[in-house]
């Protein structure tokens, strides 16, 4: 699959088992924070002109990754009640047509909460590095957002997700090298 998408709430390791592919494979990573970390240095986190260039960054990489035959990892946290995130998902990933692939890491909070502290993120992501406020925005967005899929659900992200391969891993326990050894393993199966 040239587009895998790893899909989880924040802290769960989607960038650390992406860079942990991308050392096993022909796979390139570019996670979220990529574009995030470079647009804060001149705008504001959510303000009209971030959202645009943050968008546009994004789609340009994709399409560029696609147009040139790069396999890529992409990570990506989604509500999945979130009719609008499902549209931009399926917008981002539409330029490697049906040859997508869907990750999704779950984690407990309290684990999250112990990874939203480790070296290798807050050396890749500074706007996480106030603690504080990384550790109570994780909070938040658990308390206010579905980050991951339910069986049971047929909101947007389910939706979504039942067009491509989708593996739920639980990575509570598992080191990212131990996870993408599955996520290749089973990667796999699936060409």
């Amino acid at each position: 699959m040239p587009l895998l998408l790893i899909l989880g709430p924040p802290a769960v390791g989607k960038m650390t088992v992406g860079r942990a592919i991308a050392d096993r494979s022909d796979f390139r990573l570019f996670h979220n924070h990529h574009s995030i970390e470079m647009l804060l240095d001149v705008f504001d986190y959510g303000t009209p002109p971030f959202r645009t260039l943050n968008s546009e960054v994004r789609r340009r990489v994709v399409e560029e990754a696609a147009a040139s035959g790069t396999d890529l990892v992409f990570t990506f946290v989604m509500g999945m009640d979130e009719q609008a995130e499902a549209d931009y998902l399926e917008r981002l990933a539409s330029p490697y047509g049906d040859d997508v692939a869907v990750v999704e890491l779950v984690a407990d909070l309290d684990t999250r909460l112990v990874r939203n502290r480790t070296e290798h993120r807050l050396a890749e992501k500074k706007s996480k590095r106030d603690l504080e406020w990384s550790d109570n925005n994780v909070r938040e967005l658990e308390a206010g957002y579905r980050m991951t899929s339910d069986a049971r659900s047929d909101g947007p992200g389910e939706r979504l997700l039942a067009r491509w391969p989708h593996l739920v891993i639980d990575n509570s326990d598992l080191s990212a090298d131990e996870t993408a050894e599955q996520v290749l393993a089973w990667l796999v199966t699936h060409e």
